[in-house]
């Protein structure tokens, strides 16, 4: 990998794919070059990029000729079309999608947590599901402290989790709710406007979502952790951007208030705010925009044994998913230079 290497965004004029185009800005990434590739009917458009903008090139097989990173945030199907020709020109793929997770010679990475498992690729690097990324970040530093057994997580997901069309449909939806007019979902499987929608993705044979499974089997993957236990439970509610998660956890030994909360605030990539006496503690709306994992309403769970309960928020098209693809990115280039 070059000191200086030609970045493409594959899905530039998405929710995340601006937000990829935003992240290698504010953290100046050393790229050579830096390309915005989208279908077809979005070629022409422009973007933002650092004090300049980008326009956007319609994605072919040929785009990644001369590209070294391939960041792309374009959808599954997309994904698995382009996947042959990233990787023949020889330029790695961060694929933000679900298409390649839990094949076993992709790495699964969140830099955090698995960091050496960027240098396991064969020219595909899969990013995480975004509520798997920040619930991953907050058990990495406490299964370190004492293994964990068992975890159960109930998620509160913010409407762009289902991209910009999300945003817009909770936007729409509430003007159209206070103003008293029907409306029809078209990309929840219910209203989204003052409701919760205890469904993201599909049912499986189990009664549980695709988005339940995707944090059982990826939690375990990424921590290398195949015997933990997780069970979630993944809600829609309308909140524009970040996730939040009541994270209930059990180790193998009594872990104290005072120890979880050392290995939680000497962790990178966590904030920890947790003062009850001020009401102090996460909430998405005081943190867009942001790229740490912030936990708080730290406590013990006397009803299992060794038990402790937490509240864990993160913007998700932050940490959730851009930034962590940026995030490999970089260590792909650490990686290089040792």
């Amino acid at each position: 990998m070059p000191e200086r290497p030609v970045v493409a965004v594959a899905g530039a004029t998405g929710a995340v794919g601006r937000e990829m185009l935003t992240v290698l800005d504010q953290r100046a990434f050393p790229a050579e070059d830096v390309v915005a590739l989208a279908s077809k009917r979005s070629e022409g458009v422009r973007l933002p990029f650092g004090d300049g903008e980008l326009v956007v090139e319609e994605m072919t097989d040929r785009s990644f000729e001369g590209v070294d990173i391939a960041l792309f945030s374009a959808g599954a199907s997309v994904s698995r079309r382009f996947r042959e020709a990233v990787v023949g020109a020889g330029c790695v793929m961060i694929d933000n999608s679900s298409a390649f997770r839990m094949d076993h010679d992709v790495p699964l990475v969140v830099p955090e947590v698995n960091p050496d498992d960027v240098g396991q690729h064969a020219g595909v690097i899969a990013n995480p599901n975004c509520s798997t990324i920040q619930l991953a970040v907050a058990l990495k530093p406490l299964h370190d402290l004492a293994t964990i057994h068992r975890v159960v997580v109930a998620t509160y997901q913010a409407a762009s989790g289902a991209g910009a069309a999300g945003m817009d449909e909770l936007y729409h939806q509430t003007r159209a709710f206070l103003e008293s007019h029907e409306t029809e979902p078209e990309h929840f499987a219910h209203r989204i406007a003052f409701n919760c929608i205890p469904q993201i993705d599909v049912f499986l044979g189990d009664g549980s979502t695709k988005e339940e499974w995707k944090m059982v089997a990826e939690t375990k993957k990424i921590m290398h952790a195949p015997d933990l236990s997780v069970i979630a439970t993944c809600v829609r509610v309308p909140v524009l951007r970040c996730h939040s998660e009541a994270v209930h956890i059990e180790f193998e030994r009594p872990v104290t208030l005072a120890e979880a909360r050392r290995a939680l605030e000497g962790a990178p990539g966590i904030t920890v705010l947790d003062d009850p006496s001020e009401s102090l503690y996460p909430m998405p709306a005081l943190l867009e925009g942001s790229d740490d994992t912030y936990v708080g309403r730290l406590r013990i769970d006397p009803t299992v044994p060794s038990g402790l309960a937490m509240w864990v928020v993160a913007d998700q098209l932050r940490k959730g998913a851009a930034l962590n693809a940026v995030q490999i990115a970089e260590s792909l280039l650490w990686q290089g230079t040792q």
